[in-house]
Formats: C-alpha cells, sequence, structure tokens
C-alpha cells in the first residue's frame, strides 16, 4: 500500500558491512517485504555493463558532471572506486522523503561517514557477520576470487569492523531470518521516530486548537 506524503515523512537508511557478510542477500530480502522502501540509485562515471540500465542500477555520466556536481555539493557521499566515481545525489534522497518513501543506501563505512555529517537523522546498521572463522568461509565458498583477493577483502573487513560504534544498529547475520526479521523491525520502527510524524502531528493538533 503506497504510503501518503500528508502523513509520515520519509527515513533514509544505511546499511554498510564488510564483504561477505551478506548483505546482499538481506538487502534483497528486505526490499521484497517492505512496502515504501526505495532503493537508492547512484551515479556513477563508470560505462554500464551488459543489462545495466540508466536510472535503474545507475545513473551513468560522464566525469565532468559528475565533478561538476561535487563542486555544487550535490551529492551525500561520494567516492573513487578504483578510478570511477560513484555518489548519493542529495535530491534523490529529498524528493523520496517527501514523498513518503523511505530509501536505502547500500554504501561502505566511508561513505556513511559522509553521510552521518551530512544528515545526521539517517538511520544507519552495520552488518556484522558471526565470526572471522565464518567470514572466511563463506568468502571461499563464493568460489569467485582468487586467494589474494580473499585476503585482501578480509583484511578491509577486520578494518571496517572497527567502525561498528559508529551505527545505529548491529544486526549479526548468523541466521537469515532472524536478521532479515531484525532489520524489518528497525525500519518499522523509524517509521514512527518523533521525526517522521511530525507532518502528521500537526494536523491532530491544529483539530485540538493546539
Amino acid at each position: 500500500m503506497k504510503r501518503k506524503t500528508s502523513r509520515v515523512r520519509g527515513s533514509i537508511f544505511v546499511i554498510s558491512a564488510p564483504s561477505g557478510a551478506g548483505k546482499s542477500t538481506l538487502i534483497k530480502r528486505l526490499m521484497g517485504g517492505s512496502s515504501g522502501l526505495r532503493f537508492s540509485v547512484s551515479h556513477t562515471t563508470r560505462a554500464p555493463r551488459a543489462n545495466e540500465k540508466h536510472g535503474r542500477d545507475y545513473f551513468f555520466v560522464s566525469s565532468r558532471i559528475f565533478r561538476r556536481m561535487i563542486s555544487r555539493g550535490e551529492f551525500v557521499e561520494w567516492a573513487d572506486v578504483y578510478g570511477h566515481l560513484y555518489g548519493t545525489a542529495r535530491k534523490q534522497l529529498s524528493l523520496a522523503q517527501k514523498a513518503g518513501q523511505d530509501i536505502l543506501l547500500d554504501i561502505d563505512v566511508q561513505g556513511h561517514q559522509q553521510v552521518r555529517r551530512r544528515l545526521p537523522e539517517a538511520v544507519s546498521v552495520f552488518i556484522l557477520p558471526p565470526s572471522f572463522a565464518e567470514l572466511s568461509r563463506r568468502l571461499r565458498e563464493r568460489h569467485s576470487d582468487a586467494p589474494q583477493e580473499i585476503a585482501r577483502r578480509l583484511k578491509t573487513a577486520c578494518e571496517e569492523i572497527t567502525h561498528w560504534h559508529e551505527y545505529d544498529y548491529l544486526v549479526v547475520n548468523d541466521r537469515l531470518q532472524e536478521a532479515t526479521r531484525a532489520l524489518r523491525s528497525i525500519v518499522a520502527a523509524a517509521r514512527f521516530r518523533r521525526t517522521s510524524q511530525a507532518e502528521r502531528v500537526g494536523k491532530i493538533l491544529r483539530k485540538f486548537g493546539g
């Protein structure tokens, strides 16, 4: 059911996790079972891959346009990843919120730090694996990365996990069903925050003469 603009202001959710923690699977399950929740589409300077569509997977723009957007302060977060620029446009988030839609950002620790500075009202969640050994096992069983790449990802994970205290919520992805339920609970609770309900409450108070 579509949420009404006049009732609730949308929330911004940030989800981060080390590679192999199961973030993509959890986000897919969350999006599939949560109405009124949109996935944030990033801008990037890299070329589209096969089957990728502009506006659906990414907004594909030139480096010149991207840097112009940076200079105008149009991104809430951006990063240079292996020579390609990626960023989340502030306008996209603002429009979703005004429409009463929640919007979900899948970004790394550095991206979250930028969002936290610029949009302190954002709700952030860090996904943790149950142990280092389990994370290592999951990465190996993907059979998609060379041993050197797995070692690099594990080293990065050890650094990223030290930032757990910067997030509002922590979800340990030990059991997929329980972790999914936890994420859905966080989304549901955020929709009843005072800041999200302000417009709705204002209309009620006016009827009381307040």
